[in-house]
């Protein structure tokens, strides 16, 4: 299929519902693999990013759009005390006032997968933005969502096959737009727009991201190359494997250094203390905050509502689904997972694939359940035992960074007096946990071993 057809595909998708012709042209996803990424709102050129969000939804649903950019920079966190928090109190509550006497939006005519995005992304601000500038009163064990919000956002996240909450899709995927319209997308010409916040450390973090997300195109693009060949067995492949494997490794080593440039750009403080406390979703048991109750939704319909966390970037479940990694630890391999992995979440890695996309979810899926793996590939043919080992290894230098980010950002952050223009109520005790809702130490570090029990 050549690009051309390509684009006309991609075109005729967009004015469909997307998920159910997903599941029509299942059949024929082995005979084209241009197909299968397109099928999975996979871009050739762009990965999981969409090579163009919706900047605006038409109306009726412009009350969202408003609602959502009057609220940046003008609302504060309700647990923060200080004069200026307290400033905005009026103002907060005026915004929520409103949000509560909007009409609930029928979006059933929202077929495009862009306006479903776009309306997520909306939808999941304003949420967020209602719950967190909200006072907290103590001993209430709830805190009700309005109709207004609550009713749409689980229509459109079904619609999609997502999570009616803030995502890593909605903050870095489909929160963008381009610096320069005229030049492709890149690192260098992205700019995230909504901001909870209100601090441009969100945006850098954004930034960092999306710069990893982007940087993981390439590493799709190894993984659909090896899908597509004839044959594993001939010469030819087993050159060409070693080739991309070592190219995989170099794409890592790029990642690596894209975290590690994260300290130069976001500061710890501001990252933990005025933009982490706006992701944070529905709070799990043994919290002290007040759990979400969706109005006008079925009890028992919001079962996932943790908030966005890395841990929902597609791109690197591709890249462990395509090395092997065991995460769940149901493969033999050596050294024996220590105490402290057995006591991690070990089904957390599969939990975070609920809050993806749907589509992008199904293309994991579709990689699992793909007879193909590289991993065996390199356990047959001794010349590729050292390139695939060579990648788990980057993988692991990677995964140990990361513990280091989200040590300085997170757990040191934790036991760290806030900034002083910041006054926090009493935080709940126990260990620092992620974005995500699980404690990060553990978790990331049962991550890195599970990936250095994939060598060979």
């Amino acid at each position: 299929m050549d690009i051309g057809n390509c684009l006309s595909l991609l075109n005729f998708l967009s004015a469909v519902d997307v998920r159910q012709l997903a599941r029509s042209l299942r059949g024929s996803l082995t005979q084209d693999r241009t197909l299968c990424q397109i099928d999975f709102d996979v871009d050739a050129n762009t990965g999981f990013f969409p090579p163009r969000p919706l900047p605006r939804l038409p109306e009726p649903f412009g009350i969202w759009e408003q609602a959502m950019a009057d609220a940046q920079g003008t609302l504060g966190l309700g647990d923060d005390e200080s004069p200026e928090a307290l400033a905005k109190r009026a103002t907060g509550e005026q915004w929520r006032s409103r949000v509560r006497s909007w009409p609930v939006l029928d979006t059933s005519d929202l077929h495009d997968i862009r306006y479903l995005q776009r309306a997520h992304m909306v939808l999941a601000f304003i949420l967020h933005f209602y719950v967190h500038s909200t006072p907290t009163r103590d001993g209430c064990p709830t805190l009700h969502i309005p109709r207004s919000i609550a009713i749409p956002i689980v229509a459109v996240s079904d619609a999609l096959g997502t999570a009616p909450v803030m995502t890593f899709a909605d903050t870095v995927l489909w929160n963008w737009e381009l610096i320069r319209p005229e030049m492709p997308l890149s690192a260098d010409n992205i700019r995230y727009v909504n901001l909870l916040s209100g601090n441009e450390t969100e945006r850098a973090f954004y930034a960092s991201s999306g710069a990893i997300e982007l940087k993981g195109v390439e590493m799709l693009q190894i993984i659909e190359s090896f899908m597509s060949l004839p044959s594993t067995a001939d010469l030819a492949a087993i050159n060409k494997i070693a080739r991309d494997l070592s190219h995989l490794k170099t794409i890592i080593e790029e990642l690596t250094d894209i975290f590690l440039a994260i300290k130069e750009s976001v500061d710890p403080k501001a990252f933990y203390w005025h933009c982490r406390p706006w992701w944070v979703g529905s709070p799990s048991d043994g919290s002290s905050k007040p759990r979400w109750v969706f109005e006008g939704v079925a009890d028992g319909k919001v079962k996932y509502a943790a908030g966005p966390s890395a841990g929902q970037s597609s791109v690197m479940h591709a890249l462990d689904i395509f090395l092997d990694i065991d995460h769940k630890l149901q493969k033999k391999r050596q050294p024996t997972p220590s105490e402290s992995n057995k006591k991690a979440d070990i089904g957390f890695m599969e939990r975070m694939r609920l809050y993806m996309p749907g589509l992008h979810r199904e293309y994991l899926q579709y990689l699992t359940a793909s007879p193909r793996s590289v991993r065996d590939v390199a356990q047959r043919h001794p010349s590729l035992r050292g390139p695939y080992n060579d990648v788990v290894a980057a993988l692991k230098r990677l995964r140990d960074v990361h513990i280091r980010i989200v040590t300085l950002y997170v757990v040191t952050q934790s036991h760290s007096a806030p900034p002083s223009d910041i006054q926090m109520k009493e935080r709940d005790g126990g260990r620092a946990r992620g974005t995500g809702g699980m404690e990060a130490s553990t978790l990331l570090k049962h991550g890195r071993d599970a990936t250095t029990r994939a060598m060979i």
